[in-house]
């Protein structure tokens, strides 16, 4: 079983409200409902890296100019 730790938030009461609603259709407790709504946003993301170093080395063709910026672009067949 998980182990919790108690603590004490202040909601506005639209916040409130809204959080006793969704529950009650959800068909969970509140606090069930902030759990998993925190867990959400607090899952540790994928590094950005990875999508970074599959770029690396991407500006070494010496026969990529600026000058058939439109062929590398669009295709063989752009002017």
């Amino acid at each position: 079983m998980a182990s919790y730790h108690r603590t004490q938030v202040l909601l506005e009461r639209w916040q409130h409200a809204a959080l006793k609603s969704l529950a009650a259709r959800e068909g969970m407790s509140v606090s069930e409902l902030v759990r998993r709504i925190l867990s959400r946003r607090l899952r540790p993301r994928p590094s950005s890296r990875k999508g970074l170093a599959a770029i690396a080395g991407i500006g070494r063709d010496r026969t990529a100019t600026g000058r058939d910026h439109d062929r590398w672009l669009y295709g063989a067949g752009a002017k």
